[in-house]
């Protein structure tokens, strides 16, 4: 086998608290060093060159995942104004082509903007803001072309086709979901928040369209630096509002985009621990709040008596349900819950208690969530549905009655029947006696003799719930014998906010012992054994696994990190390393408090690596991300191959055109699943059910 590239070690010493740290790979940090780069390149070389024998799997799997594409599909259109909005793809085509037709469906096609015109020439390409004016005639739209989440925002006449002369350069955006622009009603002033030199969102600034941005009026400037910035419109079209955010408390504004040039009012000001989102509903603010609370209740306040002495309670706190987000319509409200683990809809007459239905999902274990709705006066709310055996579902849920019109199903043109599948939802045992759920899918048939290769995937932070969503590319490792499970572990939110807060801070290693938990129930359960279990997370479930791979190496026979969060105590440090500052509430302040200190360093991977054999490891990095940065997985690497024993892989693959998202074209980012589960197969074996 060729030798792995072995990376410089350079004596740094980090003393915090009385405890020196010597950390000798803190070099990778100088981005501008090329003996850096040249490391993340000779990482890559060594991958593609000790992975060759598995090239024609790669390539295969790759035609299997695209054939699961329908190649050229449109979105169901959406109505906005006077005109029908929709998505589609081109076969060969990386990126979407965003539309509208004028009143009805079979009008002429207008192409409001092809993002693979805007890709040409870059790897990367990376719409946010997608931002129509009330009247039809101007499009805003952000545009990130490296990965990094740093946005530039441009405008298009819609009526010439022609582009306006200035652009808005280093404005908020996001991979995930549409953000980053709103239209005042007047169709010429326009609001965008702008980043710091630390990457955090901490401007709202106020634009009219034709003139030169260096002459925008600063609306906002969130000083405090363990806050940021967003905003939004509420679907009345009535206010924009702003949210000012950090981990456990929130702070909202709003302003009529009728009076674009007054000033922001406060709605409720921030106080440490609470935790509020409202919007708005004829004649008042709808809001949410953890305030004597801990599951959220819901209140109500009239707009011109904003602040939280003038709530009332519209739908008290439960025990057993947790309030997610709150949706308004002109003649409904609509409650995200979550409920015994599961995505729950609640829907209700204005007053919160009348006519109360909940929209009834098919599978045992799914996702759902609420699409834009850009429809304020509707009876009808548009969903997407899925779940681990069924494709993406949008449909109309019938507010009135409670009707589930299913308008599109994806098609796998490959051809996919759901009924060879199993899904099951089940619960492992924690260490203190929690029951932490599991949820499962397989091929029928599949025989419980421990032998079966296991893909375990979990994520445990933020209080985001891990969702049994489709995945077209799964069925390349299910048609193989495969099992694939998501613990729904502490540090998320799928059991109330009590199961977030058992896992953040100083209740951190919950997150772990539960996963570690989950992977001990299929073995007991018959899944599987640790010779042909494999662990997956990214980000912050990255350092999931990496933990859990250094706390029990016995455990697992593969680990896959995507994009992970490895070397805790030294970024939790680091203020000037994007998000720090926002998320001192979430792990802990390093720098400050010796009790903080002590407990992150006794999980944080890179700081407990040991001369033992660790499992197969694939670790994958973005060279732009702004939210892990790339030395946290390259050190890791370079640490574990100086410690480890045995003659296991530990691999690196960077993404030098991306960031934390991977790759942003459809075809590329099928390659990187392509790579983790020929990885898998390759070093877990494949078990057929015949």
């Amino acid at each position: 086998m060729k030798p792995f590239p072995i990376a410089a070690k350079r004596p740094h010493f980090i003393t915090q608290h009385g405890v020196t740290r010597n950390d000798e790979y803190y070099w990778m940090r100088e981005r501008e060093n090329p003996e850096a780069l040249q490391y993340l390149q000779a990482e890559n070389e060594y991958l593609e060159e000790v992975l060759g024998h598995i090239q024609p799997l790669r390539k295969q799997l790759f035609e299997e995942m695209k054939g699961r594409i329908k190649e050229a599909d449109e979105t169901v259109p959406e109505k906005i104004g006077k005109y029908l909005y929709y998505k589609r793809h081109e076969t060969g085509k990386q990126y979407p082509i965003h539309c509208r037709k004028k009143d009805a469906p079979d009008a002429t096609e207008e192409i409001l903007l092809d993002q693979n015109q805007l890709a040409e020439g870059h790897e990367f390409c990376s719409v946010s803001a997608f931002a129509i004016s009330p009247d039809g005639t101007k499009l805003a739209y952000s545009v990130d072309l490296e990965g990094a989440e740093v946005y530039t925002i441009y405008f298009k006449d819609l009526e010439t086709g022609s582009l306006y002369p200035e652009s808005i350069q280093r404005t908020a955006g996001s991979v995930y979901f549409s953000m980053g622009a709103e239209w005042a009603n007047d169709n010429r002033i326009i609001f965008y928040v702008t980043l710091d030199e630390y990457h955090r969102a901490d401007k709202l600034h106020r634009h009219i369209l034709g003139t030169d941005p260096k002459e925008d009026k600063l609306i906002f400037h969130e000083k405090d630096d363990t806050f940021s910035l967003s905003m939004f419109k509420t679907r009345s079209e009535r206010f924009i509002m702003t949210y000012h955010y950090n981990t456990l408390s929130q702070e909202m504004r709003f302003i009529s985009p009728d009076e674009p040039e007054s000033d922001l009012t406060i709605l409720q000001p921030r106080q440490p621990g609470h935790e509020y989102y409202a919007t708005h509903q004829d004649d008042s603010f709808l809001i949410i709040t953890n305030d004597h609370a801990p599951n959220f209740r819901v209140m109500k306040t009239l707009i011109s008596k904003p602040g939280m002495e003038n709530w009332q309670e519209l739908i008290p706190h439960r025990e057993d349900t947790l309030v997610e987000h709150i949706d308004a319509f002109k003649d409904y409200i609509v409650l995200h819950e979550r409920q015994g683990g599961l995505r729950q809809l609640r829907v209700s007459k204005p007053d919160g208690v009348s006519d109360i239905r909940y929209v009834k999902f098919p599978d045992p274990t799914y996702e759902a969530f609420v699409d834009t709705n850009f429809e304020y006066d509707t009876t009808r709310m548009r969903l997407k549905y899925s779940s681990l055996v069924t494709p993406y579902s949008t449909v109309d849920y019938h507010m009135n009655s409670g009707e589930w019109q299913l308008l599109k199903e994806d098609e796998i043109p490959s051809g996919y029947d759901k009924s060879q599948y199993v899904t099951e939802y089940t619960n492992a045992t924690a260490t203190d006696g929690k029951q932490v759920p599991i949820s499962i899918v397989y091929k029928k048939g599949l025989k419980r003799d421990g032998n079966n290769p296991v893909m375990l995937y979990g994520y445990g932070a933020y209080g985001g719930s891990s969702e049994a969503s489709f995945n077209t590319n799964i069925f390349s490792i299910l048609d193989r014998g495969f099992i694939f499970a998501i613990g729904h572990i502490r540090g998320g939110a799928e059991l109330g906010r009590a199961w977030y807060e058992e896992g953040k801070l100083f209740n951190k290693k919950n997150t772990f012992t539960d996963f570690i938990a989950c992977a001990e129930h299929l073995i007991k359960e018959g899944f599987t054994s640790s010779q042909k279990l494999a662990i997956i997370g990214g980000s912050a479930g990255g350092l999931l696994v990496g933990a859990c791979m250094v706390m029990r190496p016995d455990l697992f026979k593969v680990v896959i990190c995507k994009v992970p969060f490895l070397d805790v105590v030294t970024s939790m440090s680091d203020p000037t390393i994007p998000l720090t500052t926002l998320e001192y509430d979430q792990w802990g302040n390093p720098q400050e408090s010796k009790e903080a200190f002590d407990y992150m360093l006794s999980y944080s991977p890179y700081d407990n690596i040991k001369p033992v054999e660790y499992p197969h490891l694939l670790l994958t990095t973005g060279y732009n991300d702004p939210r892990v940065a790339y030395w946290e997985p390259a050190k890791f690497l370079a640490r574990i191959r100086e410690v480890k024993k045995g003659d296991t892989l530990a691999m690196l693959q960077t993404n030098f055109s991306a960031g934390h998202a991977g790759a942003s074209g459809r075809y590329d980012f099928l390659k990187e699943n392509v790579l983790d589960f020929a990885f898998l197969i390759d070093k877990l074996g494949q078990k057929t059910n015949d």
